[in-house]
C-alpha cells in the first residue's frame, strides 16, 4: 500500500479541487452543490449565484424558489436549495456568520453531511480528513487500499492505511484516478500503473482469485 500510494503522489502530484471558490462559505455552497453532478457544470452555476450571493447573508435573502432557479441544472435542486439555505441560516444565527474551521461543527450545519464537512475542513482549512465520495470509495476499494461497504467504512479505512498528513492530498489523488483512470463501468487497467499492487487487477489476471471471485 505504501509503493501503491508512492505512485498515485507521482501521478497526480498537483492534484487539487477541481470547484473554483474564494471563501470557504463558496466552497461549501459548491460542494453542496456537487452532490450527482459534474464539477464543471457547478462551476458554470456558481460562477453566476456568487456574482451577487456569496455570503450567507445575502444568500438567505433569496426564497428557495429564486434560488432554485440558479441552481436548477444541478439536478435534485429542490433538497440542494433546502440545504443551502438552512446552512446559511445556521451559520448566521450559530456561527456569527463565519464557516466554522471543525468538522463537527460543520456537520451541525443543517444540510451538511460528512463528505461535505471533510472536504471544506480539508480544503479551505488545512485541516486532516479525508473525505469519501464515489470516485474515492470505489478506488479505495478495487485496490485494497480501503475496503468497506459504506463511506464511514472506507473512510476509516484510508485514514488507517495513509499517514496523517497526507490524508487530504490523497483524496484529491483517488478522486483524479477515479475520474481518469478507474472509471465506473470501463476501468483502464491495461494501462493503468497502479497494476502491480492493485487488489482489483490481481484478481483479474490470478486464475484461482477468479474462482473464489465467483464462489
Amino acid at each position: 500500500m505504501e509503493e501503491l500510494l508512492k505512485e498515485l503522489e507521482r501521478l497526480y502530484p498537483d492534484a487539487r479541487p477541481a470547484l473554483h471558490y474564494r471563501t470557504p462559505y463558496e466552497l461549501l455552497v459548491a460542494v453542496i452543490l456537487s452532490a450527482q453532478c459534474t464539477d464543471e457544470r457547478v462551476n458554470k452555476v456558481t460562477a453566476v449565484l456568487f456574482e451577487t450571493y456569496n455570503t450567507p447573508q445575502t444568500m438567505v435573502t433569496l426564497s428557495q424558489e429564486e434560488l432554485e432557479k440558479y441552481i436548477f441544472s444541478c439536478g435534485f435542486y429542490h433538497h440542494k436549495a433546502a440545504h443551502i439555505l438552512s446552512a446559511s441560516r445556521d451559520i448566521l444565527e450559530k456561527f456569527n456568520g463565519e464557516v466554522p474551521g471543525d468538522p463537527e461543527a460543520l456537520r451541525s450545519l443543517a444540510g451538511v453531511g460528512r463528505k461535505t464537512a471533510n472536504v471544506v475542513y480539508a480544503v479551505a482549512f488545512g485541516g486532516a480528513a479525508i473525505a469519501v465520495d464515489t470516485h474515492v470509495f470505489r478506488v479505495a476499494n478495487r485496490t485494497g487500499l480501503a475496503r468497506g461497504k459504506t463511506p464511514e467504512q472506507v473512510e476509516r479505512g484510508l485514514m488507517e492505511a495513509i499517514p496523517k498528513e497526507n490524508w487530504a492530498k490523497a483524496h484529491h489523488w483517488l478522486i483524479y484516478h477515479g475520474r481518469r483512470v478507474c472509471h465506473s463501468q470501463k476501468p483502464l487497467c491495461k494501462s493503468c500503473t497502479l497494476n502491480p499492487w492493485c487488489a482489483y487487477f490481481q484478481s483479474l489476471t490470478d486464475p484461482a482469485k477468479q474462482q473464489d471471485g465467483e464462489k
